[in-house]
């Protein structure tokens, strides 16, 4: 019978160990005390944010930031075109990413290292801004959605961790038993290898939504109609330019009065509701991540 027998600490781990903790603990209050700010800030009434009188809790606790937000056509706008981007940028990366990187993985596939050392070299070399821009032009793209989904759809350190990931986890073996039973490439990769490799493709998911719902820089150079910006655009205008049309809004006369005075907290509560959507996607994927994150560590 086997009796677990405890290690004792020595007073260096121990002072190791509580260094470790404060340490982390600092950095816990550093990061998260900004979101409880800003979530506070959100529900609190606009003559407490301006006074700076929230610290932690909200003051004089009102939904008027909020109920300002949603009668912003602006923001409805954004939302559905930062909704047909991501999911459209999504699918076609995450499709174009395993076409590429399975084959990659495959030792047999000729000019498999030509093309590992082309991705290697398109991610660390680029042609800059202005030939990208005007690739895009030539390509009629400008003011379109397509500019939105086509030019971000494919990601070279994405490529590599897909390519790590089958290498390690699809065995050559497997092939061959699937060969032998009649199996075709596609139908080995649709049948056997799709199925066997739902933590990357969840991991090249979250990477792309979060990647394309922040995104607005795209949108900065690419479009010009008001109608197609995405929500971070429509943020950007509200947070950095103080942006906001009163014509555009449904409000009442008293409300229209404070207007001025609830710009701060318009601001507050539209950093809370755009960021919803990728709050709701991390704890959903964060073991995907996390282990897809480990595989791009492994290297040839």
């Amino acid at each position: 019978m086997k009796t677990s027998v405890a290690v004792r600490e020595s007073t260096g781990d121990r002072i190791f160990l509580t260094a470790v903790y404060v340490f982390l603990s600092i950095i816990l209050i550093i990061v998260a005390y900004p979101l409880v700010y800003v979530f506070s800030s959100s529900f609190s009434s606009a003559s407490a944010v301006i006074a700076g009188k929230v610290w932690l809790w909200p003051v004089k606790p009102t939904l008027y930031g909020y109920q300002a937000v949603f009668r912003y056509p602006e923001v409805w706008t954004g939302y559905l075109n930062s909704l047909i981007y991501t999911v459209g940028a999504t699918i076609l990366s995450v499709a174009l990413t395993i076409m590429m990187a399975y084959p990659l993985s495959k030792k047999d596939f000729y000019g498999r290292r030509f093309f590992v050392w082309a991705l290697l070299f398109a991610m660390m070399f680029s042609g800059g801004l202005i030939p990208f821009y005007l690739l895009v032009k030539s390509l009629g793209l400008l003011n379109t959605r397509l500019s939105m989904i086509i030019p971000s759809a494919l990601s070279v350190f994405s490529v590599i961790v897909a390519k790590t990931f089958f290498q390690s986890t699809i065995s050559e073996d497997l092939y061959e038993a699937a060969e032998l039973d009649g199996c075709s490439d596609i139908g080995f990769l649709l049948r056997i290898v799709l199925p066997l490799s739902k933590p990357i493709i969840a991991v090249l998911v979250l990477w792309s939504v979060v990647a394309n719902w922040n995104s607005y820089f795209n949108a900065l150079i690419f479009l010009n109609s008001q109608s197609l910006y995405p929500l971070q655009l429509v943020l950007r205008e509200v947070l950095i330019l103080n942006n906001v049309s009163m014509s555009s809004m449904t409000l009442s006369p008293e409300q229209l009065k404070m207007f001025e005075d609830m710009k701060t907290l318009l601001q507050y509560s539209l950093i809370v509701v755009a960021s919803v959507p990728v709050l709701f996607m991390y704890p959903l994927a964060q073991k995907y991540f996390v282990k897809g994150v480990m595989i791009g560590s492994v290297k040839e």
